[in-house]
């Protein structure tokens, strides 16, 4: 590991992306709450963050760290025939929490492929990636823009090509759904507040 004794603790945030491509019909049962092993959205989201907290004990070289905040999202887009995933963590130390965000964005895509594949063993896990850190000795660091929409904007493979794709409405989640998403302990970054 790097020694970081003699750097100052500064508060830090990282932010992480993933994207898991699959067919219109897996989709359909992902957000519809139908998949075979029961809800898919949440039970993700929450394996995300238990993946995010077990950075250290994944990564060989990577330093344990007192997280402040980490939350994961997945939001359905029906026009790409996707599920974006997103990872945000955050904490007040001597080292940044990139890795931790994008561990939590992979084991949350990992968790989705798990329980749609006896589905479709198609799906396909693309652009894991860091979108944004803050905070620490080198600043802040954003990804291009261009970068982050034009891996996004991808057609998925056996999409056809030169052809318009119908834009939808965002998909919503039901609202009888049950725990943790509901109850409050996953929250969107929608609803964030403050810095």
């Amino acid at each position: 590991m790097v020694d970081v004794s003699a750097k100052p603790a500064t508060a830090r945030r990282a932010v992480a992306e993933a994207e898991v491509v699959c067919s219109q019909e897996t989709l359909s049962l992902v957000i519809d709450g139908r998949g075979p092993k029961g809800d898919v959205l949440t039970v993700a989201e929450i394996a995300g963050v238990m993946g995010g907290k077990r950075t250290a004990d994944l990564i060989p070289l990577c330093h344990p760290l007192a997280l402040t905040d980490l939350v994961v999202s997945i939001t359905p887009d029906r026009a790409a025939s996707a599920l974006r995933v997103r990872a945000e963590a955050a904490t007040v130390g001597q080292t940044g929490v990139e890795m931790e965000a994008l561990v939590a964005a992979s084991v949350a895509a990992l968790t989705v492929y798990d329980m749609v594949k006896g589905v479709e063993k198609g799906v396909e896990i693309r652009h894991v990636r860091l979108v944004s850190k803050v905070g620490g000795k080198s600043g802040e660091w954003h990804r291009e823009e261009s970068e982050a929409t034009s891996a996004a904007a991808a057609p998925p493979s056996g999409a056809p090509v030169g052809g318009s794709v119908a834009t939808q409405p965002p998909v919503v989640r039901p609202k009888g759904m049950r725990g943790p998403a509901r109850a409050g302990g996953i929250r969107r970054p929608e609803r964030r507040t403050g810095p």
